[in-house]
């Protein structure tokens, strides 16, 4: 079942213009790995915290992605950037819209 894996953020003081500039690197390679899309939010009342979002049709592919070199590479490169433990959760996808969708009368 396609899912949405959250993986909340939140970078150490003074680096979280550094960090967004990291988490480019490492967000896109989740194609790679077999996600059809990823998204990375940046809140604006606290400018520390980002989430870090990516589709995937099986949670497997995302484990490859999460537990591979890539990824290993990059939190060694980057692990004073942001404060541990970072907890992921996987989301079923039950549904999605959007205005695209809605302008072909809602049909796929």
């Amino acid at each position: 079942m396609a899912g949405v894996v959250h993986i909340p953020w939140y970078a150490t003081v003074f680096r979280a213009d550094r960090f967004e500039s990291g988490l480019e690197l490492i967000a896109p390679l989740a194609i790679r790995y077999g996600a059809t899309d990823y998204r990375v939010y940046r809140n604006r009342d606290d400018r520390y915290k980002f989430l870090q979002m990516a589709t995937f049709e099986d949670k497997a592919d995302f484990e490859r992605y999460w537990y591979g070199d890539d990824f290993n590479d990059w939190r060694r490169d980057f692990s004073s950037w942001y404060q541990v433990p970072i907890i992921y959760t996987w989301n079923d996808m039950v549904f999605q819209g959007s205005l695209e969708h809605a302008a072909n009368g809602g049909t796929a």
